[in-house]
């Protein structure tokens, strides 16, 4: 199998989880469309030079250590939540503030995906780093893979919270949702750092 094949299924078998999580994003209306996209690829761009680095150098984090960056995605979700009660104790901003803050709320929705991407990719570098390290010509070509890979699971993230079939039910309960499944990922993750701690 060709280096491109094997980085398509290595992906695809990796991120299959975040095709929930950016359905959940893709479902938030307060979250734009643009900044999950690019919160995303920034996610996996800085997940994949860290594993690229990590097999340049032959390092490699433990896996119980990576783990805890599960903290992010919990953090994120008690944050969302919190907002929820803000947002119905409150109401919504004015559509003055709205655009006043438009840039600033962009650049927070980028770094949360990002931050959310990195943290479910947590144990990817005991993925990626063992790809890449036999044949470090070939990253540039999993690199561009996963790139390209990146952009279908965007879309096919936008397209089942648009689907005729789920896609209103999705959107109508993806408020909810998006701090739920963040607290859950997180908890997810971090239960694995406690089981590797407690092997230790």
């Amino acid at each position: 199998m060709s280096n491109v094949g094997i980085g398509i299924v290595v992906f695809a078998s990796a991120n299959i989880d975040d095709l929930f999580v950016l359905a959940a994003f893709f479902a938030d209306k307060k979250m734009r469309p643009l900044a999950i996209v690019v919160g995303q690829y920034l996610g996996v761009g800085a997940l994949v030079l860290v594993c690229a680095l990590a097999s340049l150098f032959a390092l490699a984090l433990p896996g119980r250590w990576v783990a805890l960056v599960g903290f992010v995605p919990l953090f994120l979700g008690v944050r969302e939540l919190l907002a929820l009660r803000t947002d119905k104790a409150g109401g919504h901003r004015n559509s003055k503030n709205d655009q006043k803050h438009g840039k600033r709320v962009a650049s927070s929705q980028v770094l949360t995906v990002a931050g959310v991407s990195i943290a479910n990719g947590g144990d990817d570098f005991g993925i990626y780093v063992p790809l890449f390290a036999p044949d470090l010509g070939a990253i540039t070509t999993y690199a561009l893979t996963f790139a390209v890979m990146t952009g279908v699971w965007c879309s096919l993230g936008y397209l089942l919270v648009n689907n005729k079939i789920l896609g209103d039910r999705i959107r109508r309960h993806g408020r909810v949702a998006l701090p739920i499944v963040l607290i859950a990922l997180g908890l997810y993750i971090l239960s694995g750092a406690l089981v590797s701690l407690a092997d230790a």
